[in-house]
């Protein structure tokens, strides 16, 4: 069998097993637990690789092809990947240390030597030992293994990198995107820091992260957790029976006051939600904790989409027109070109056909924010506050609150040389926008970094998501994990989908689109062209469900309920 006979062997016998749904709760040691109730859909996907291990008489270089295969097999902590190293190294070997992933087709492999084989790889996107996803890589990376004969004259690997090298497209099968969920610093918002661990046994990976780790640094200064440093998880493991998960805490946690209970147990419920668990049972060194979910603000905002047309402002459905009350009248008294409504409706951010930036109140009045030239579709939070920055000045960025007084946000995108579009995240705790630096575009990310009376102070480092092909038209928040951008290269128009944390999808966008606004979902994001057509996606294709549109709006929320 010949070298590459045996390594597509090898790929195929990776046998593709439909998983039970019990599997998203199935710990890698320890008792079996039943997962997902029947009837449930499972998180995870519905199949997962089961790679072989050494094959007798193997070559150093099917060995070592064999050992990265075998990183699709996170099962009993990659135990087939460990069959084909040496008994020191199998204990040493640490697969969580990162991923690669890269494209499989472009892997070569070299053997200077009986003993050494060299696999050069280029990276798509890493992640990282807390499950941070970025995009890119060092580039082009030489991995080196050693081999040493056993006395059976078997091949084993005796040094190899630490991590596991998947290709992109075993990575969606064997990882999945998971979401730690931390609070707003004025615990009324739920902000994701999105992350990427095996989907065997989700529920260890994501509570060992957000009991024992940190937010994501460039989110660290913007969020608070309700999870001290000196309470930890006292058990490796987080069994999961009938979709409720069992997290044994350290007895440090006995003496929480309940309102930090509470918030902990809110935390890790809602973070465990991505991962199929429905509910979690508390304890601390065993006893039991009496734990209720905090109350926490929606980001969840209207389904029907905000526009302007020539009828007046509001909710579009069908050919009716649904103004909302004292906004929708304050708005005729400005020419807007662009608008963001605040999540209690009772005011709005406007950029003016002429250029300057006002704040719209639902009881009637309009006020000046900013007048320099150039400015950007503004944004406007949750505490009030109207951002407002010029697209040739993005050290410019400013927030201005109810009061009228403008504050300078320090270290706004420091390295940036343009902005194209921006805008604040429905929690406020982040901001995303569409950068240009080094000759080269993307769309960044930042937290928001605010005093103990909420007023935004400075950002912190920004992170780049992922790049972009052309130039940035517009950007919008589609749910709490995804902004979206419209950008234009030579007559092609395209909408990109990315994940804050995670990958980005393309697809072609309408001709003429101008403007995208989200809504709860990818499903429903909608497009505006500059004739006016307002677009809605269905399946595949985009459907135009009205015209004589002159503003797309975007929301920032819902009221709250009584």
């Amino acid at each position: 069998m010949t070298r590459m006979t045996r390594s597509l062997g090898a790929t195929v016998a990776a046998l593709l097993l439909f998983a039970l749904a019990a599997c998203s709760g199935l710990p890698m040691t320890g008792p079996v637990n039943p997962g997902i109730e029947p009837g449930e859909e499972p998180p995870t996907p519905d199949f997962f690789y089961l790679p072989e291990g050494p094959q007798p008489g193997a070559s150093p270089e099917d060995i070592v092809r064999g050992f990265i295969e075998a990183g699709t097999g996170p099962a009993d902590n990659w135990a087939t990947a460990r069959l084909f190293l040496s008994t020191s190294l199998a204990e040493a070997w640490d697969p969580t240390a990162g991923v690669t992933i890269d494209d499989r087709g472009d892997r070569t492999y070299a053997d200077p030597t009986t003993n050494q084989v060299s696999l050069t790889v280029e990276a798509d996107a890493t992640v990282s030992a807390a499950g941070a996803y970025e995009t890119g890589g060092s580039g082009v990376t030489m991995l080196d293994f050693r081999l040493a004969q056993r006395d059976d004259g078997e091949w084993r690997i005796t040094e190899a990198p630490d991590g596991i090298v998947l290709g992109t497209d075993q990575f969606p099968n064997v990882y999945g995107e998971y979401s730690l969920m931390y609070f707003d610093p004025s615990w009324t918002y739920l902000v994701p820091d999105v992350r990427w661990f095996p989907t065997i046994n989700a529920p260890t990976w994501i509570s060992d992260a957000l009991v024992g780790g940190s937010p994501s640094p460039w989110l660290a200064e913007a969020v608070v957790s309700a999870i001290p440093e000196s309470v930890t998880l006292s058990r490796p493991s987080v069994p999961v029976s009938g979709g409720v998960a069992d997290i044994d805490l350290s007895p440090s946690a006995l003496g929480l006051e309940q309102d930090g209970v509470d918030r902990i147990y809110t935390q890790l419920q809602a973070s465990l939600a991505s991962a199929g668990v429905t509910d979690v049972r508390l304890t601390a060194d065993s006893t039991p904790l009496s734990a209720d979910t905090v109350s926490v603000r929606s980001t969840r905002v209207a389904t029907s989409p905000l526009v302007l047309t020539a009828e007046g402002f509001g909710f579009l459905s069908g050919d009716e027109l649904t103004p909302i009350e004292g906004l929708s009248s304050a708005m005729t008294q400005v020419d807007a070109a662009a608008v963001q409504v605040a999540p209690d409706r009772d005011a709005a951010a406007v950029r003016t056909s002429g250029g300057a930036v006002v704040r719209v109140t639902a009881d009637g009045e309009v006020l000046l924010v900013d007048e320099r030239a150039g400015l950007l579709d503004p944004s406007i939070d949750p505490r009030g506050y109207v951002w407002s920055v010029p697209a040739q000045n993005p050290g410019g960025l400013r927030a201005t609150g109810e009061d009228g007084v403008p504050l300078e946000i320090s270290e706004a995108f420091p390295e940036a040389a343009e902005l194209a579009a921006f805008a604040v995240s429905r929690d406020g705790a982040r901001l995303a926008a569409i950068v240009s630096s080094n000759g080269r575009s993307g769309i960044w990310v930042a937290g928001i970094v605010r005093d103990a009376d909420g007023a935004p102070l400075r950002l912190t480092d920004p992170f780049e998501l992922g790049p972009i092909t052309g130039s940035g038209l517009s950007l919008a928040w589609l749910d709490d994990t995804t902004v979206a951008a419209v950008t234009r290269s030579g007559t092609d128009l395209t909408l990109v989908e990315q994940v804050v944390g995670g990958a980005a999808v393309s697809g072609a966008a309408p001709s003429g689109t101008v403007s995208v606004a989200g809504a709860n979902t990818d499903a429903t994001v909608r497009l505006r062209s500059d004739e006016g057509l307002l677009y809605v996606r269905r399946g595949a294709n985009w459907e135009q469900t009205a015209s004589e549109i002159l503003v797309l709006a975007t929301q920032q929320g819902s009221p709250a309920g009584p």
